[in-house]
């Protein structure tokens, strides 16, 4: 499959403001995330998750070493890599079709495309009837369905997600998983899907989204292994899987120790 995300080499070092202290958050980073594959990350607190991701979508740049999308550097922000972050990150003061069609608007996109791309996306992903609300108005599996929905709205080749569900109680994650994994594609293979890299503290939601789960090491963060998820689509039906506990289970052993010494540090 072809390559859509390309690092070489790719580090990255932090300067405190306050004392000037030097923080490696990444180091040698050597990966390709293929065209249409569903990719997790998951690795200790720390370890330089959203870090990756931010050095990907061009908020920030890479100390060393260089970042490759569709054959091109990485020189900042772009519409073909949409972000989710888990703070959902709307604007307080857009309603919810405000919001969804914010990408459109700052784009030059005309008001009756916009709009309708956005009443379509609102309806996709289960708001219809909440076009009004303000983000202080809905739930949270209600703003981050708004926040998905702003996300598409610029069609993006690529989905970077940190951590969009860790903020909602768990049977709305378990919903938002399913319908993220359907907006995706999960269960239909006749058709072009986006890729995806998504950032999660949580290993079995790592394993029942990807075809591969990055697990990074403890700061600065390299690549400890690559585990590829050989479990049949839709991933809805393996949730309880012997298979799925068995992955679970290996990518907790690789991290178990370094999480707990990450908590530790934290901690003191």
């Amino acid at each position: 499959m072809k390559a859509l995300v390309e690092l070489q080499g790719v580090g990255k070092t932090y300067v405190s403001a306050r004392d000037g202290q030097h923080v490696q958050a990444l180091d040698g980073i050597d990966f390709t995330l293929r065209r249409g594959e569903f990719l997790t990350v998951v690795g200790p607190s720390g370890c330089g998750k959203s870090t990756l991701l931010s050095l990907i979508a061009g908020f920030n740049a890479p100390t060393h070493g260089s970042i490759l999308f569709d054959g091109k550097p990485v020189t900042g922000p772009g519409p073909e890599r949409g972000v989710m972050f888990q703070d959902y990150a709307l604007f307080p003061w857009r309603t919810v079709l405000g919001n969804v069609e914010f990408g459109p608007f700052a784009r030059g996109v005309a008001t009756s495309e916009r709009r309708s791309k956005a009443q379509q996306l609102i309806e996709v992903v289960g708001l219809t009837g909440f076009e009004t609300r303000f983000p202080h108005e809905l739930s949270g599996g209600m703003r981050q369905r708004c926040a998905l929905a702003r996300m598409l709205a610029n069609d993006p080749t690529m989905w970077l997600m940190d951590e969009p569900l860790a903020a909602v109680d768990l049977q709305t994650r378990i919903i938002l998983q399913d319908e993220l994994l359907r907006l995706w594609g999960d269960a239909d293979t006749g058709r072009e899907r986006p890729t995806v890299m998504f950032v999660t503290h949580g290993i079995d939601e790592a394993v029942l989204l990807a075809d591969r789960v990055l697990v990074l090491g403890r700061r600065p963060g390299r690549i400890k292994a690559v585990v590829d998820v050989d479990l049949p689509r839709p991933r809805d039906r393996q949730r309880s899987s012997l298979e799925m506990a068995r992955l679970t289970d290996h990518i907790w052993s690789l991290i178990r120790d370094e999480a707990a010494q990450a908590i530790t540090e934290e901690t003191h």
